[in-house]
């Protein structure tokens, strides 16, 4: 038997953790030992969700050491968690790793690539948001077991609150943390009816009373990082309260970490007051600024706050003190920047605004509105059936909006008064009487004392929330007539471990090729059936990443594919599952996976029918790239594409469903491209033009990977000058779907021809001579996942050789997609420093862009605004490059690339990438 419950609240500000004795009715806040000072260890009930990375020699080791380490081991660690790592990172700017909760729901960049603490040195240990979370959960773990040697954390009853507002992809990366850490078996629950199942127990004795004029609660929790949104439906029955979760809301990453980013913007602005004019801050400073300003917010706003305090900015290394640079801010410019800003007395008909210009600090997109009043309203009206029913307003006009009776505040930014009572009696405003507001003591741990009441209601122990599923799942068609459609796969209200078998619907799972299928979820209170079809045109549907799997053929001579239905279930630790299975043998189960790896925010659209003249382009395919027996002739070679074209229409308009149909086929007779010059050129140009731009439709990792099998193989035809610029060129098409070792080799084997006449470094490859250096020099500018002293060694060989006029101006492009702020496809943290890139655009803008056709370009990709200090240019650089783009009548859409964040259009992707994109792919830059 278990000896403990343990809930463990993994915050985006501090890791609490709750625990008691089975059977018991006293829940305690663990004091987790950590580093409060240099070699001082104490208990705190909170362990900030922070790690400092110092410095070699910064730190002696001795004073490092934990009650649970060596002497040696701690020697040799320069990582430091706990108060001190926060108390550090407060006072060395770029080397705090901060916010990763917020990073593992961020799906622009690579959450499993070394990224944190962003904005900080090169030379600097970087990690992953996953191994982030995963060190505060293993931290907790160690002093845990220290503790607790006879009961270890691993073997207890554990669960571990996530917001309710974490998609599939997120809450899967949690659990990944969890794993890494050494606690594969726990369980997740909501953070918002965590913090309700708290203040349930605490009331456990008098709920018929305390509830007795409840029928809705609203339980708003606003975090360090997300604001998270539930309703709960209250019915009394035989004295007991029956409660059902009826709601929730979308992801919303807003928090007290926009609030603090908002002050320190404002103290940014005064640093420099009565000064010569003072540069922006580097994002690590910008970062040391933002710890000081939370310690300042939370003083201003907290009990016996006093009138003003001091903001103080240390300099750096040797300036550390003699540089420092101090603000005052007052507690009533604190309160109109928070209260007013975050929480302003709206009325109830106001909703977000959609605002171009939300802060975007540190490479997260927080929300373009920051009033939290305004998304609580749109909410409430996203589920005003059924929060109508609940508060019998049967009878209510539909415009009239159903506030809930009852309001349950948590997180950290609710220990400010000014704020829980503001929300409070906005909300009583709009229902025109004040709310019941349920008391919680201490919103800072409510969430980890909730998590074990939750570990007792499932034994029974306690009042347990009912309702399932908080989001509807449905699986993407396209009918090609009516518009999209969608199969419910699991209606909202779906409790654990129920599985739904749609029977009705039967798949043809091709064995030894990928199966994919789109998924999209919502939280609407629509009553949708299972198998149930479903128009997904209009509504709030939010777009999951792909669920996929490659099932093995059986043997040469066995079948191609076979038939499949799907069943899903929502499982007992939180999660979708979804699975094919075998009409014939319900025992042959494959688990669809969702496709979590990298950036997975640029999902295609969903697949649409098959192109009518599909067969028949089959054929052909199969005609010039098959049996031998097949007498084809060069000029009937040569001829393909353009009978491709003239059964399937401009091949610019051939979408990505059509181009991976047409992939599949040429791969499949890959083996017979060598049998003529002709034949090698064909396939090269077809297959890398119908996987570009190697990413974005499900499973073109797994096609990419299958087409870098062949690598190694070469080209046949080493003669055949056209031969070798295709197969660069077919490269260049995949490279989004190559990771950091296959990009690497590819520069490897051009590097010879891409450095400076004369140079010395790279010798000769063996083999016959390599040409195609313009295609080369086109593949090497696409190469995004090159580390970044790679990229900045090959942009200085191009740099070097374009000063020659004879040189290629293709180079600039290179030079342009080298340097860029915005990823194409890459994860934004390996973007070239910003000093690198602006001595590139210097380059640039040393040019006559009337002449050289690429500049202009290459200098809006280079000075192109992203919101992240981290990437941009100082002002004056874009400021310049504004001026010479109006001067050359560049289009507005570039210039206003420069001045402000925006999207690429169409044609400007298609610049990036280097020519058209499939019909219908979006692309989404971090």
């Amino acid at each position: 038997m278990k000896q403990y419950s343990v809930g463990i609240d993994l915050g985006t500000s501090n890791t609490v953790v709750a625990y008691a004795r089975a059977g018991s009715d006293d829940i305690r806040v663990f004091d987790i030992d950590q580093l409060v000072a240099p070699g001082e260890v104490a208990a705190r009930p909170l362990l900030p969700s922070v790690r400092y990375h110092a410095a070699p020699g910064e730190l002696n080791g001795d004073d490092l050491q934990l009650p649970w380490q060596s002497a040696a081991s701690a020697a040799a660690r320069r990582t430091v968690f706990g108060r001190l790592a926060a108390t550090l990172g407060a006072q060395v700017p770029g080397r705090l790793v901060a916010s990763a909760k917020s990073w593992l729901s961020h799906a622009s960049v690579d959450r499993t690539a070394p990224i944190l603490p962003w904005g900080g040195e090169e030379d600097l240990d970087k990690i992953s948001p996953v191994v982030a979370s995963a060190s505060y959960l293993g931290y907790v773990c160690a002093a845990w077991n220290h503790r607790f040697p006879d009961a270890p954390l691993e073997q207890q009853d554990v669960v571990l609150t996530v917001p309710a507002s974490f998609d599939e992809g997120a809450r899967a990366l949690t659990l990944e943390a969890a794993r890494l850490a050494g606690l594969p078996a726990l369980r997740l629950l909501e953070e918002p009816q965590a913090a309700l199942y708290d203040w349930l127990f605490r009331h456990r004795q008098t709920l018929e009373r305390d509830l007795a004029q409840t029928r809705l609660v609203l339980i708003c929790d606003v975090g360090g990082g997300t604001t998270d949104l539930t309703l709960i439906r209250v019915a009394m029955q035989d004295g007991q309260p029956q409660l059902t979760r009826i709601g929730v809301g979308n992801h919303l990453m807003l928090g007290g970490d926009n609030m603090d980013l908002g002050l320190a913007h404002q103290v940014e602005a005064r640093l420099g007051d009565g000064a010569p004019a003072q540069p922006r801050l580097s994002a690590a400073s910008l970062s040391q600024l933002v710890a000081r300003c939370r310690a300042a917010k939370e003083q201003l706003l907290g009990a016996d706050a006093p009138d003003a305090v001091n903001v103080t900015l240390l300099g750096a290394g040797s300036r550390l003190v003699g540089g420092a640079r101090s603000v005052q801010v007052t507690r009533q410019e604190v309160e109109q920047l928070v209260v007013d800003g975050f929480f302003p007395n709206v009325p109830a008909s106001e909703r977000p605004r959609r605002a171009r210009g939300a802060i975007v600090e540190f490479g997260l997109p927080y929300a373009a509105d920051p009033a939290v009043t305004r998304h609580v309203a749109a909410f409430l009206g996203q589920h005003a059936a059924q929060a109508r029913a609940a508060l019998g307003m049967d009878d209510a006009p539909d415009h009239a909006l159903p506030v809930p009776d009852t309001l349950l505040l948590n997180g950290g930014v609710f220990r400010a008064q000014a704020l829980a009572h503001r929300i409070a009696d906005t909300l009583g405003g709009w229902r025109g009487t004040p709310l019941q507001v349920l008391h919680n003591a201490d919103p800072d741990i409510a969430v980890a004392r909730g998590a074990v009441a939750y570990a007792r209601a499932r034994a029974g122990q306690a009042p347990r929330i009912g309702g399932g599923s908080a989001r509807s799942y449905f699986l993407v068609l396209d009918d090609g007539a009516t518009g999209q459609q969608g199969i419910c796969l699991l209606p909202r209200g779906t409790e654990e471990g129920h599985e739904i078998h749609l029977s009705d619907r039967t798949f043809a799972l091709r064995l030894g090729h990928p199966v994919q299928f789109h998924l999209v979820s919502s939280v609407a209170e629509a009553p949708y059936q299972p198998g149930a079809l479903t128009d997904l045109s209009g509504g709030d549907f939010v777009r999951l990443p792909p669920i996929a799997t490659v099932v093995p053929t059986r043997g040469a001579g066995g079948p191609r594919e076979t038939p499949v239905q799907i069943t899903t279930s929502l499982t007992e630790v939180g999660t979708l599952e979804v699975h094919c299975i075998n009409t014939g043998d319900a025992a042959q189960r494959w688990r669809l996976e969702f496709q979590l790896r990298g950036n997975d925010a640029a999902a295609a659209a969903p697949a649409p029918t098959a192109h009518p003249s599909l067969p028949q382009a089959l054929e052909l395919i199969d005609r010039t790239f098959g049996a031998r027996s097949q007498e084809v002739g060069p000029k009937e070679v040569k001829r393909l594409r353009a009978q491709l074209e003239q059964i399937l229409g401009a091949r610019e308009q051939w979408d990505s469903a059509l181009l991976r149909e047409l992939f599949g086929a040429l791969w499949e007779r890959a083996r017979r491209r060598r049998r003529t010059a002709d034949h090698e050129r064909l396939w090269l140009n077809l297959a890398g033009y119908c996987v570009r731009p190697g990413f974005g439709y499900p499973l073109d990792e797994w096609r990419v990977a299958q087409l870098w099998s062949q690598y190694d193989q070469g080209i046949q035809y080493v003669n055949e000058s056209q031969n070798w610029s295709e197969w660069w060129t077919l490269w260049r098409r995949a490279a989004g779907g190559l990771d950091e070792s296959a990009q690497l080799r590819l520069l490897e084997d051009m590097a010879f021809y891409l450095q400076p006449p004369g140079s010395a470094h790279f010798k000769k490859p063996a083999g016959p001579a390599r040409g195609g250096y313009a295609d080369m020099v086109r593949l090497a500018g696409s190469l995004e996942r090159l580390p970044v002293d790679a990229k900045t060694e090959l942009a200085g060989w191009l740099l070097t050789r374009l000063r020659k006029p004879s040189e290629n101006n293709q180079g600039w492009w290179a030079v342009g997609r080298i340097g860029a702020r915005m990823p194409f496809y890459g994860s934004a943290h390996s973007v070239v420093p910003a000093d690198t890139a602006g001595q590139w655009l210097d380059a640039i803008l040393a040019l006559d862009w009337k002449k050289v056709e690429p500049a202009a370009f290459a200098a809006v990709q280079i000075a192109r605004m992203t919101g992240d200090r981290t990437r941009d240019l100082p002002d004056e650089h874009r400021a310049h490059v504004v001026r010479r783009l109006e001067a050359a009548s560049a289009p507005p859409g570039w210039i206003a690339m420069v001045r402000e964040v925006v999207a690429l259009d169409a044609a400007d992707e298609g610049r990036v990438f280097g020519e058209a994109l499939p019909a219908g792919l979006k692309l989404i830059a971090g």
